[in-house]
């Protein structure tokens, strides 16, 4: 009897340590537990960096309903790293009805990431002002005024605010890529009435640069250069400024501007755009003087 008991007894803290041990690798590897699908295509992707092998075991979890809403997102994930976006894509276009509501988000956002990759930038800008309806109309954050976001490990909330300023800064980025400065120019000024930052401000003087309007482009310069926008003082941005200012020296206005995109901005996403504004901005810069222009003369430009 007393044998018995010992055995028993040497059993379970055998078991104790086991589950010990399990507990300890999940936390220092950063896998979840158990012995799914999902799970095996974790330990392939992060402790036996085996990308490919990764990915045959997120298609086994999405076929099989094992986290699905986990193993579409990192699946196109490291697909991404593969050079194999383009898969990527159609595998969000494909499964994420299979996703939750409130994985929709997060896949829109890898989705962003993946036609950046690819160059797909009429497919950014669709994407990125449906983003913006949805910011309108009350449905992002599960309605909620902010989220917690991770970044390097780190968690930090952020406010539907500085989500709509992202977006658009993300937005005159692509009209950027498309050579229509003038669109990207109204997008970034909005963005900064949003919530100003340095890099939306460089962005900002490329555009009017890039328009000939160097007087513009300057004064911002200064007040960059100056420290009046946050991130100003980092050394990245010093660099840019002062590459933006040989680029400025360079330039001679010319007498004309010939082949100048138009807007391309429809009514809908204007009105949208403009009432966030009339909500967040400051009653004195609630319009610039370059939205009236668009207000009276947006018939008249190119599409």
């Amino acid at each position: 009897m007393i044998i018995t008991t010992f055995i028993i007894r040497k059993i379970c803290i055998y078991k104790e340590r086991i589950m010990k041990k399990e507990v300890l690798f999940h936390v220092v590897h950063k896998v979840p537990s158990g012995d799914g699908p999902y799970v095996r295509a974790k330990y392939a992707q992060i402790v036996q960096k085996e990308p490919k092998a990764a990915i045959v075991w997120f298609w086994k979890a999405i076929n099989g309903g094992d986290r699905v809403d986990s193993a579409l997102k990192d699946m196109a994930i490291v697909m991404k790293q593969l050079d194999r976006s383009e898969e990527a894509i159609e595998a969000i276009n494909s499964f994420r009805c299979l996703c939750s509501k409130q994985a929709q988000e997060s896949l829109d956002n890898v989705l962003l990431d993946l036609f950046k990759k690819c160059g797909k930038v009429d497919e950014q800008i669709a994407l990125l002002k449906q983003k913006l309806s949805q910011i309108y109309q009350g449905q992002v954050f599960n309605g909620k005024p902010s989220k917690t976001a991770r970044s390097h490990g780190k968690k930090f909330q952020v406010s539907v605010r500085q989500e709509t300023a992202r977006i658009l800064g993300n937005l005159g980025w692509a009209y950027t890529q498309k050579g229509n400065f003038m669109a990207a120019e109204v997008v970034y000024k909005k963005a900064q009435i949003i919530d100003a930052d340095s890099n939306k401000a460089c962005n900002l003087i490329h555009c009017l640069i890039r328009q000939a309007r160097y007087d513009e482009a300057r004064n911002i310069l200064e007040n960059v250069w100056r420290g009046n926008y946050a991130g100003s003082e980092d050394p990245k941005t010093r660099n840019r400024v002062e590459e933006l200012l040989v680029e400025l020296d360079s330039r001679q206005p010319p007498p004309f501007l010939q082949n100048l995109q138009g807007l391309n901005l429809d009514d809908d996403f204007m009105n949208g755009l403009e009432h966030l504004i009339n909500e967040w901005a400051p009653p004195k810069s609630r319009r610039l003087p370059i939205f009236e222009e668009i207000s009276t003369f947006k018939d008249q430009l190119a599409y």
